[in-house]
């Protein structure tokens, strides 16, 4: 019973978080406040679907352009691979959350797995920094460039939140095509590119 007390309460946060971020979505430019929120558990929530219209959104040349070249090799460098307990982990990031299968922390504007924080749950499908926008879960990151990348023709694979070999291979052959770093990466200017933030 108080399992399930816990896990409800844990559900009903998440979803809280979501319902914010999609209010965010909503709020003018000049309104919006950046708020943090600790989130242990994730709701199994659908992702917010970006693409507007027949297509996806283009964004501009100078759009593209204003995302720093260096920013992911940047996000790697941050990245705290060693495993850590959670009082370090709790210590060092304010927000983490639980997705699928382990705990991620986000730091500027990336998700990075955090390794150690719950050794029962410490399985990640890429091991490495996930640029986000909108307050996006990573999964939800992943599902929206995965739809994307499938109406381009160059994802043939399940719609699952996983950034697998096969996602990864269909965004490095999408970054090639599109004149971006080729790193097989979820970074800021792929997701520009896709129109998704």
């Amino acid at each position: 019973m108080k399992r399930h007390l816990v896990w409800t309460v844990s559900l009903l946060t998440g979803l809280i978080q979501v319902a914010r971020a999609q209010e965010a979505d909503r709020t003018p430019p000049a309104q919006k406040k950046i708020k943090t929120v600790r989130v242990h558990s994730s709701p199994q929530s659908r992702p917010v679907d970006r693409a507007s219209g027949n297509g996806l959104a283009q964004p501009t040349a100078a759009k593209i352009k204003a995302i720093k070249q260096g920013s992911y090799a940047e996000a790697l460098q941050r990245y705290w691979r060693a495993p850590h307990d959670r009082r370090w982990w709790d210590r060092h990031f304010t927000t983490i959350v639980f997705v699928g299968t382990g705990y991620y922390y986000w730091d500027a504007g990336y998700w990075y797995p955090a390794w150690g924080y719950d050794p029962v749950y410490d399985y990640y499908d890429y091991d490495g920094p996930i640029y986000t926008y909108g307050n996006l879960l990573p999964d939800q990151v992943i599902l929206n460039v995965q739809r994307a990348l499938k109406q381009l023709g160059y994802y043939a694979g399940a719609l699952n939140g996983s950034l697998g070999p096969a996602s990864r291979q269909a965004l490095a052959y999408y970054q090639r095509d599109a004149g971006l770093s080729v790193n097989g990466a979820i970074d800021g200017a792929t997701v520009a590119s896709l129109g998704l933030d």
